[in-house]
């Protein structure tokens, strides 16, 4: 971590988004419009012509109070100046299913909101509650990293006797519950965690969009063979999903889409909510929503972190195009010789000559076993970049399938229902490209640790003039 010398402070102060946030001159305007229109809502991004209706808005509801000179620039200038690399305020991208940009908050610029937040006074400071969750906290990581075992049931028993009393305590008809004042105190602290959870969000899908921006431009300037480029990129990708980041993405998404886990996480949700000392701190709708907001960022950032794989799909199809096209080219050089050499027929009798009329048979019976040689020769030839010889005429005649809408159909089949088989899922959702699209669903289902491939059990499936055979593949949300 940096020290705090005055050097890395006007580094800093010079290069960091959030800092440059701090100082803009009008950084009243960008905070609350941002505050406004992505934080207060909860909104993981916004098309552009929406943002720029919201902020004309914003700007005459702002001039109608100050005067007119004193935001005086045009709704586009802004938002322009603010995705722009001179202020990264704002990121704007493309996505699949639309024409016009999104556009997100950068993680400084919630950063520097959420330190403003921060500032605020607040009702009181949960200082008990914190020390128990560092209590809770600290055990944890002793008991769990504890390799004795002796140790470990003892820290058990110790819970277990302490679990006992409680409950004779409560036969006897007296326990020990919260006040208003920790309810309260714990309520807040909850909430503010729920909005970092949030926050965080934010910084890993920034960190997933720069690495699909960096392989972008490593294919679009590399000169490395195709074999070298993809091995070197996918390896940065393992390193990324293996990370400690990584991996803790995975736990967290595995848990959140597992249905025990939501039914428990709106279950407490809503037995806090109901009871009148929560209700009467007046909370925001953020906690109360906590678990479609944590699908909806979730869902976000694994969407993009598969773009780098539909990204080098992309990489892969384009270079077969070029090398098929060059073979089309030859083909074609090929047959205008020939059409310049129709009507002027050789004059030699042997123009062309055939080895030999007769088949060469060669049984593999009669091969004698490889012997070797007590002199070898070892070659120091240089060992050139050949030409693919694989014909790649079948990419003129393939059809696209949207992979990102069977994983909608999944996903919605899976909402009335814990698991689903493909046989059920194609007759709600009729499939339409053929056999490819079974085949995208059976590559889904490899991909997806939650999916099920039983080749023991063989499903007929109904396709338009077609029937086909495939073993029983099932999803599920566990």
């Amino acid at each position: 971590m940096e020290n705090l010398s005055h050097e890395y402070l006007e580094k800093l102060r010079l290069t960091n988004p959030a800092l440059r946030l701090l100082n803009a001159d009008n950084a009243p305007l960008i905070i609350s419009f941002f505050y406004r229109t992505f934080i207060q809502p909860n909104r993981r991004s916004i098309p552009y012509s929406e943002l720029h209706s919201k902020l004309h808005d914003f700007l005459y509801f702002l001039q109608g109070i100050y005067g007119e000179d004193k935001y005086p620039r045009e709704a586009k200038a802004y938002i322009e100046e603010w995705a722009s690399e001179r202020c990264e305020f704002l990121r704007h991208y493309y996505t699949a299913r639309a024409d016009e940009p999104e556009l997100d908050l950068t993680p400084a610029t919630e950063k520097a909101i959420e330190w403003l937040l921060s500032l605020e006074q607040k009702q009181f400071i949960g200082a008990e509650s914190r020390l128990l969750t560092l209590f809770q906290i600290l055990r944890s990581i002793i008991h769990e990293t504890e390799e004795d075992p002796i140790l470990r049931i003892n820290e058990l028993e110790r819970q277990k006797a302490a679990i006992d009393l409680e409950i004779q305590r409560i036969q006897r008809g007296g326990s020990d519950k919260y006040d208003a004042r920790q309810i309260k105190e714990r309520f807040l602290q909850a909430e503010e965690t729920a909005r970092k959870l949030l926050s965080d969000f934010r910084q890993v899908e920034h960190n997933f969009h720069i690495l699909d921006r960096e392989a972008r431009e490593r294919i679009a300037t590399s000169e490395k063979p195709k074999g070298k480029l993809l091995d070197s990129i996918f390896q940065e990708q393992d390193v990324i999903q293996d990370s400690d980041q990584g991996r803790s993405f995975k736990a967290f998404w595995e848990l959140l889409m597992s249905p025990t886990s939501q039914d428990e996480l709106k279950k407490l949700l809503k037995t806090t909510f109901n009871l009148k000392e929560v209700q009467e701190l007046n909370p925001s709708a953020l906690l109360n929503q906590i678990d479609l907001s944590l699908l909806t960022a979730g869902e976000k950032v694994y969407r993009t972190s598969a773009l780098l794989g539909e990204q080098l799909r992309k990489f892969l199809e384009t270079q077969a195009y070029l090398e098929n096209r060059r073979i089309l080219e030859i083909i074609k050089q090929i047959e205008k010789q020939a059409v310049l050499v129709k009507t002027t027929s050789p004059k030699q009798k042997d123009f062309s000559v055939i080895d030999s009329l007769s088949i060469d048979i060669n049984l593999i019976m009669s091969r004698t076993l490889f012997m070797p040689p007590k002199n070898p020769v070892i070659s120091a030839d240089l060992i050139l970049e050949g030409n693919s010889d694989v014909s790649s005429s079948a990419l003129y005649n393939q059809v696209y399938v949207d992979e990102d809408e069977l994983l909608e159909n999944i996903k919605n089949g899976l909402q009335s229902h814990t698991q689903i088989t493909l046989r059920e899922l194609i007759s709600l959702f009729p499939v339409t490209k053929g056999v490819e699209e079974i085949i995208a669903y059976l590559n889904i289902a490899s991909k997806d640790s939650r999916a099920i491939i039983n080749s023991e059990v063989i499903d007929c499936l109904h396709l338009p003039a077609k029937k086909i055979q495939a073993p029983q593949v099932i999803f599920t949300r566990n």
